[in-house]
């Protein structure tokens, strides 16, 4: 099956959508068939946009089983707006918060809430090389905490959470922003979840919000309303002008996992289908091809590896390339190379990429014993 540029993209993020989601937005572009404009001048005051959030909310709480209480919120900002954001709500009167440094974007919501309190580290994978994820047992948890902070999926370093670390009696919070929607979850031990929209459920610009009625009552009234998580649940996300496009891309992506897919468990099924295929060759040529992350952490999103040298990794990503593989840099801060494989990867687009690694190795190899000969078997 020949798969196009958007099938083979194996982005950090922005990830892959859906090819039916982009067929639908192609369509919106032009017109909206219910309202008769383009999506990109729907009023955000219009009925129809009211009704797009609404569905939105109540797709969310279906696909994660949460109670019709559960506050569901579009925000804008990304998590970067949420690593300060909730430390401005909750670190104000001297109370100390426990985070889990387990990468490079656990690290960047540290540094930005040490900037509204007090925080505990819960554990730091830095000695070693944030290769691995703690056991329940290397935690350092308090119960008089303001909240417990962790990132269920660490993009840059290919490191997941197969299980909710933290205490049931202090608020667990969650980055979700690379892994939301991938699977079933445990959802409702979560005082709090967020995640930007740009890996697993649509574009850059919208970022998912979800509160646990009883935390949200917990939370101060007395911010300033963009950054007042009351004064944006009472506006249904309609605080100011948000992303209508965006917003509605999501609205379509939840349709697509709901209706075409079968929910989360389908789509678990997929991405662990996925994972599989690239982790096996992985495995299988451990001499090549080595993984970042230690096996039990590993990734189900961000299959992150390194070959034996710079200059292969290079001649790697020239020749994907030239096959219509994109985005398998690594991140800037360590390089190698990373296969994201979100929500609208096909598991046909991780089986060309795995026929495409072991291609290249053998070629790799192939050419590396014709340069060893001696002149004599030339």
């Amino acid at each position: 099956m020949k798969l196009s540029a958007n099938q083979l993209n194996f982005s950090g993020g922005p990830g892959a959508l859906p090819e039916s989601v982009l067929q639908q937005l192609h369509t919106a572009m032009l017109c909206v068939p219910e309202v008769g404009l383009s999506i990109l001048g729907i009023s955000h005051r219009s009925e129809w946009f009211a009704q797009v959030v609404h569905e939105l909310e109540d797709n969310m709480r279906q696909l994660m089983g949460l109670p019709a209480s559960t506050r569901v919120l579009m925000m804008q900002g990304g998590a970067t707006q949420q690593f300060s954001m909730l430390p401005m709500n909750l670190l104000r009167n001297g109370q100390s918060a426990d985070y889990i440094h387990s990468g490079y974007w656990s690290g960047k919501a540290i540094h930005e809430a040490e900037k509204s309190g007090q925080l505990q580290l819960a554990w730091s994978g830095k000695a070693d090389q944030f290769g691995r994820l703690p056991s329940d047992a290397e935690l350092q948890l308090s119960k008089d905490a303001a909240y417990f902070h962790y990132i269920s999926n660490e993009t840059v370093e290919g490191l997941q959470f197969h299980r909710v670390p933290g205490r049931d009696d202090v608020p667990r919070i969650c980055d979700m922003s690379s892994d939301l929607l991938s699977a079933p979850g445990d959802f409702n031990r979560y005082a709090m979840i967020y995640a930007h929209a740009q890996k697993n459920i649509g574009p850059a610009g919208v970022t998912m919000v979800i509160l646990r009625d009883d935390f949200m009552n917990s939370l101060p009234d007395d911010l300033p309303g963009f950054i007042n998580y009351h004064a944006q649940a009472d506006a249904h996300s309609i605080y100011n002008t948000p992303p209508v496009f965006a917003i509605y891309s999501v609205l379509l992506v939840t349709r697509w996992l709901r209706d075409e897919i079968g929910g989360l468990p389908n789509i678990a099924k997929r991405n662990q289908q996925k994972a599989d295929c690239l982790y096996q060759v992985l495995d299988d040529h451990a001499d090549f091809y080595r993984g970042r992350a230690a096996v039990a952490d590993r990734s189900k999103m961000n299959v992150v590896f390194n070959l034996p040298n710079a200059e292969i990794e290079q001649a790697f990503l020239q020749a994907a390339q030239l096959a219509g593989f994109s985005g398998l840099n690594g991140h800037r801060s360590i390089g190698g190379i990373r296969a994201s494989i979100y929500n609208g990867l096909e598991s046909a687009a991780a089986e060309q990429l795995a026929d495409f690694m072991q291609t290249f190795r053998k070629r790799y190899k192939a050419t590396t014993q014709t340069t060893v000969r001696s002149p004599a078997y030339a």
